[in-house]
C-alpha cells in the first residue's frame, strides 16, 4: 500500500518513511537506508528519519556509518528546534561511542 501511495505521490514523507521502517524490521539494510536517503534528500528537516536511519545502522553494526548519521541528525534537530530529538540521537551516540 505504501508503494502506491509513493507511485501517486513520491514526496510523501509519511509513506516513504513508514516504507523505510517496513525495510528495517524485515532487516533489508540497505533498501531501507536508500529510503531514508530519499527522504532524508527531499525532507532535510524531518528529523527521525535520521534517529532511524542511524538505528537501522546500528542493527547492521555499521557503527560507524551510524555516528555519521547522528552527527548529521543532530545538526538537523538544532536546526529544526528540536532538542528532544538531538538528546536522543546525543545519547545514541554515546552508547554506540563506548
Amino acid at each position: 500500500m505504501l508503494k502506491e501511495v509513493l507511485t501517486a505521490d513520491p514526496n510523501n514523507v509519511l509513506a516513504r518513511y513508514g516504507l523505510a521502517m517496513e525495510h528495517s524490521k524485515a532487516g533489508e539494510t540497505d533498501t531501507a537506508l536508500a529510503e531514508f536517503d530519499s527522504l532524508i534528500a527531499a525532507n532535510p528537516g524531518y528529523v527521525a528519519a535520521y534517529q532511524q536511519a542511524a538505528q537501522t545502522l546500528v542493527n547492521a553494526e555499521r557503527f560507524d556509518e551510524a555516528k555519521a548519521m547522528l552527527e548529521k541528525g543532530m545538526a538537523a534537530a538544532a536546526q529544526a528546534n528540536n532538542p528532544h530529538a538531538r538528546s536522543e540521537m546525543e545519547m545514541m551516540l554515546d552508547e554506540i561511542s563506548r
